[in-house]
């Protein structure tokens, strides 16, 4: 489980085979405060998608450099492996050495709930339809993804890319969200301009809710069950005026 608030941006050293089929792996380079925090068999949200770290390198990407992470500190990395349906459902199937991407570790008990419940389970991708930059903030709009309109609403939680972000408005098959300038500097949504596709998990409570109101409206449309509703109305009338039908 996550959050939402990346901790910081990796860039992508290497990556393996893109055959959907054989899935992918990538090593990613990260600050060594990060990499201690990440055991073996860990997961990282990378971009939004929940990954397991399967490899650590304790030699430091930056030793023999004057690389350092963003934070300042040495650089390790960390290998990760992606399945099949992660290359479908994602982004990360396009990474290439050298891309930014928006790293959070998951959640510990006791840790602050400051974006929402993020699951790290990508449902969609979309595209980045425009960019309105001002001096205080930015507005962006993506398409609404097809399938999950119900899922949106105005005030509610999106995650894109691994960001926790507020829905601002929806609007002739979009929605935007509003950024201020420290998300833009601190995360790869800086990066992202009209034509970029970007990772989608929409809000986990909002997809329950949605399919248990589909649920119920399917219900009610059945016949079957509207002749059984029928029966039992006519027995609670009959049970709340014995009289009815006595002759």
């Amino acid at each position: 489980m996550f959050t939402g608030l990346v901790v910081e941006r990796g860039r992508v050293v290497a990556s393996g085979p893109r055959r959907l089929e054989e899935g992918l792996w990538l090593e990613i380079e990260i600050s060594q405060e990060l990499q201690e925090r990440l055991p073996i068999g860990a997961s990282l949200a990378v971009e939004g998608c929940c990954l397991t770290v399967v490899k650590k390198s304790d030699d430091g990407v930056g030793e023999s450099s004057d690389e350092q992470s963003e934070s300042g500190g040495d650089l390790c990395s960390v290998g990760l492996e992606l399945s099949s349906e992660t290359l479908r459902r994602t982004t990360l199937c396009s990474l290439v050495a050298g891309d930014r991407v928006n790293l959070e570790p998951a959640m510990t008990l006791g840790d602050a709930l400051g974006g929402h419940w993020v699951q790290g389970h990508v449902d969609t991708t979309s595209d980045l339809v425009e960019r309105e930059d001002a001096d205080d903030f930015s507005t962006f709009w993506w398409t609404l993804p097809a399938g999950y309109e119900a899922s949106f609403v105005e005030k509610g939680s999106v995650t894109v890319d691994g960001v926790s972000l507020t829905v601002a408005a929806i609007s002739n098959g979009l929605f935007s969200v509003a950024l201020i300038p420290h998300t833009l500097a601190v995360t790869t949504l800086g990066d992202r301009r009209p034509g970029s596709r970007s990772n989608i998990e929409v809000d986990v409570l909002a997809k329950y809710v949605a399919k248990c109101a589909a649920r119920g409206a399917a219900t009610v449309t059945d016949p079957s069950i509207q002749e059984r509703v029928a029966v039992l109305e006519a027995e609670l009338e009959r049970l709340r005026n014995p009289c009815i039908g006595d002759h």
